[in-house]
């Protein structure tokens, strides 16, 4: 693996805004020693500039909204003469208790353990990268793009929560509206996202030369 020839050896930069793959050589720099995109005129960045930095504050921010939103109830639901706030886990152990383990273990699943394996995954990334390891580098590779992958599944309970509160408004004798806590739960989720968006994968990369 550590014969294979990287772009950095060969010259060529990949456009981060078209994807366009062309040779940085140094006559094509400007002013300020930048270089930009034959095609779009962006400028061309080897690693995106502050990705650790971006990355660790968007992580840490998600995982601060994401007290909030196991703490706080995001569900509200009124009766005729019953009214229960729900958060995440309460809502879980409802639908279990009430008959429907499988969407209890699809809303956990999608609320729970992956939001946490997101943190623990991306954290995991940002620290190896950062120490140049060389260990278990494709197996690393494959965790951040399975990370980008399940990234959009976490808005089950927001899909969940805005539907409910669609259909039961046609109900005149029970009412089901958000609260606060899904709030804090999207701002999870996006937060989540955006971090992913913002780590360089290639990152992982850079201790191999160094390390062998």
């Amino acid at each position: 693996m550590s014969a294979l020839p990287r772009a950095a050896d060969l010259g060529l930069i990949s456009c981060h805004v078209c994807g366009l793959v062309c040779r940085a050589a140094a006559d094509d720099a400007g002013r300020d020693g930048e270089v930009a995109c034959p095609r779009c005129g962006s400028v061309l960045h080897r690693r995106k500039p502050a990705s650790y930095a971006r990355t660790w504050a968007l992580l840490i921010a998600a995982f601060l909204m994401y007290i909030p939103a196991n703490v706080l109830p995001i569900m509200r639901t009124a009766s005729l003469n019953d009214i229960d706030d729900n958060t995440i886990l309460s809502g879980v152990v409802e639908l279990w208790v009430k008959g429907s383990p499988d969407l209890a273990v699809i809303v956990f699943t999608a609320s729970i353990v992956v939001p946490m394996l997101k943190f623990l995954v991306m954290a995991v990334l940002l620290i190896s990268s950062r120490f140049r390891s060389n260990w278990a580098l494709p197996q690393r590779a494959k965790l951040f793009r399975l990370v980008e992958l399940i990234g959009y599944w976490s808005m089950l309970d927001v899909f969940v929560v805005a539907l409910l509160t669609a259909l039961v408004r046609f109900n005149l004798l029970s009412l089901v509206e958000p609260l606060p806590g899904v709030i804090f739960f999207g701002l999870t989720v996006v937060l989540t996202m955006l971090a992913s968006m913002s780590f360089d994968p290639r990152l992982i990369w850079d201790g191999r030369d160094t390390n062998d």
